[in-house]
């Protein structure tokens, strides 16, 4: 069993469980045995490139969020073409306070492939549980993030609500840091309103601690500057 086979197995056992198929229903939309299928998930045999594809399909994902990055591989380059914040980065992580619930609302970007001179494919898992789980979220956004001189752009479409369009933008991305505030913008579902949020971006995952949620808050200064700028900015 390699390590490959193993994570795609897993990848495939999450998001079969998430969208609610049986065994049998999977096997069933790819034409292959149940038996089959759960030695995919166990890790017991490599699925091959066609059934992946179909799998993907049948799940109602793109084939990216099966795969499974090594950890020796990297996203972006170590280069001076990139914003210094992603030079070597092929994941990272992002946090928002969220005042309905009271609690940060946590997610993962993984970077999957280049798209362009400055141009990667992304894939943002929204509010997850578990980071060892985080297939296994509230909402899975699929979009590219484009570098420019002053700030770097995520933009994103919710995976199962095409219409459902999404932002981030990430300030002095060119700066070498581990952590870099942003702005998100998107649709809240509770209640249904464009919403504009700042957002904390990391390297390294965080733990959850009151200094980040004070931080995650919308301060006195936030509400002073919104009223002088009649705009929501993030210093």
């Amino acid at each position: 069993m390699s390590e490959i086979t193993e994570k795609i197995g897993h990848n495939i056992r999450v998001y079969r469980k998430k969208k609610g198929m049986t065994l049998i229903e999977l096997a069933d939309a790819v034409f292959k045995s149940k038996s089959t299928i759960s030695k995919y998930e166990n890790g017991e045999v490599s699925v091959d490139i066609e059934t992946m594809y179909d799998i993907a399909d049948a799940l109602d994902i793109h084939i990216e969020q099966l795969l499974y990055n090594r950890p020796g591989k990297t996203g972006i380059g170590q280069t001076d073409n990139y914003p210094a914040f992603f030079n070597g980065v092929k994941q990272f992580y992002s946090y928002i306070f969220d005042g309905r619930n009271n609690k940060i609302m946590k997610s993962v970007f993984d970077i999957q492939m280049q798209t362009g001179s400055n141009k990667f494919k992304v894939m943002m898992f929204m509010n997850y549980n578990k980071f060892s789980d985080y297939q296994n979220c509230e909402t899975t956004y699929y979009g590219y993030i484009e570098h420019y001189d002053a700030v770097t752009n995520i933009q994103l479409t919710n995976q199962h609500s095409p219409m459902e369009k999404a932002s981030a933008q990430i300030l002095a991305s060119y700066l070498s840091s581990e952590m870099k505030w942003g702005l998100w913008n998107g649709l809240s579902s509770r209640p249904v309103m464009p919403v504009a949020a700042k957002m904390l971006f990391t390297k390294s995952l965080l733990k959850d601690n009151d200094e980040i949620t004070e931080e995650l808050k919308i301060s006195k200064n936030d509400i002073r500057l919104l009223r002088l700028y009649n705009m929501f900015p993030v210093i």
